[in-house]
């Protein structure tokens, strides 16, 4: 099921984790709390740090790096699959902050506008050199007089949208996003879904590329001229298009947020592929997804879909036996493995509870044993060249 085509799901199915028998049994226990809405997966292993990861100094040749190396994804402040409140979704983000996460990510497209509305409140009485924010460009949003059909956002703002990969749309996107935001200026800004995967193009995605390169792409480099913005780049599901732009005669992106595409279970393409071809030009890499869309942590759902890949709930399967040998959990693995290599400048899982973020919090400070990586490699389950942490 295509991602913009997955309807949603009712509230009571859209939350319910399901978990596979042998997944439960392989690592009991698998989850430590049940909440109204989200599940939490207990965190297993010795802590070894206090502080959640930062990057160094500033290293030539790399174009842009930020501070933060582990942030919080925005969908589910956006009401993607089931509605959360107002209240949930502060609750929600109170907990990312007095975890130490100063990094957020968000898109005009979550909630159609509701995530930007939702993050920008909390973060109104924050300083502002306090955090680091990015969103997204490639679609303008309307005021929509007709109620809109379902679609994956539960209860949405009731505005529709048309795709802009121009200048003045990438521009007028842009200020959109600030005036939800209440921000003056956006640390990052990736162009969203512009790809072969994206059916909903109302042309070819290489159309859609060529007006991108000579409009939004440019005005993205002018607006970080500007000061408006820090950085930019794509954000994307496939990585057609930031390759595209590492290796042609277009303007070189300094950031790429890769959802979908690198993760401990599915790392191979984007390992020989991907982030070699970035990481040529400079171009660092933001992970979104690094749980597989939750199904590292359970749930019968992988990338936005309700269909499973073939093979994936085996390999999850043998990763969860492996991290019980070793008194881990699956998430913390994954969530560290996800920010393992050099051209990854931060990982962004999203939380829909508190204790989903306050446990992806935790699992930065599991110290995971070396023999535990070299059983997964000798299973398997990662690739021998795979960066792990260290």
């Amino acid at each position: 099921m295509e991602r913009r085509k997955f309807l949603t799901l009712a509230a009571s199915s859209a939350v319910a984790t399901i978990v596979a028998p042998h997944l439960a049994s392989a690592q009991p226990p698998l989850f430590e709390a049940q909440t109204v809405q989200g599940t939490v997966m207990a965190t297993r292993g010795p802590i070894s740090g206090a502080m959640l990861p930062l990057n160094g100094p500033a290293v030539d040749g790399i174009r842009y790096r930020p501070r933060f190396r582990f942030g919080m994804g925005g969908t589910q402040i956006g009401n993607i699959f089931a509605p959360i409140s107002d209240a949930q979704a502060r609750a929600t983000l109170q907990a990312a902050w007095d975890g130490g996460v100063r990094y957020f990510d968000t898109s005009p497209f979550y909630g159609h506008g509701l995530s930007e509305h939702r993050l920008g409140a909390f973060l109104r009485d924050k300083p502002r050199d306090a955090f680091l924010v990015s969103t997204k460009v490639g679609r303008i949003f309307h005021p929509s007089r007709q109620p809109l059909a379902p679609t994956l956002w539960a209860e949405k703002l009731n505005f529709s949208y048309e795709y802009a990969y121009t200048a003045e749309g990438a521009r007028r996107s842009v200020e959109d996003s600030l005036q939800r935001l209440g921000l003056a200026s956006i640390d990052i800004v990736y162009i969203h879904d512009l790809g072969p995967e994206n059916t909903e193009l109302p042309q070819p995605w290489t159309r859609a590329y060529e007006i991108a390169r000579t409009g939004a792409m440019v005005e993205l480099e002018r607006m970080r001229d500007e000061g408006l913005i820090k950085a930019w780049g794509f954000g994307i599901n496939r990585p057609d298009a930031a390759v595209k732009a590492a290796t042609d005669d277009a303007p070189t992106p300094d950031i790429v947020l890769l959802a979908c595409q690198y993760s401990i279970i599915d790392h191979e393409e984007a390992l020989k592929n991907t982030l070699p071809a970035l990481a040529a030009k400079g171009i660092t890499v933001t992970v979104g997804t690094p749980l597989n869309d939750g199904f590292l942590g359970g749930r019968n759902r992988y990338h936005f879909s309700d269909k499973l890949p073939a093979g994936v709930v085996e390999k999850r399967a043998r990763l969860a036996a492996v991290a019980d040998r070793h008194g881990i959990d699956i998430r913390t693995a994954a969530l560290q493995f996800a920010a393992a290599p050099s051209v990854v400048s931060a990982i962004v899982p999203g939380a829909r509870i508190p204790g989903q973020v306050e446990a992806n919090i935790q699992s930065m400070k599991v110290g995971i044993p070396k023999a535990f990586w070299d059983e997964l490699r000798a299973e398997q389950v990662i690739l021998p060249d795979a960066p792990v942490p260290v």
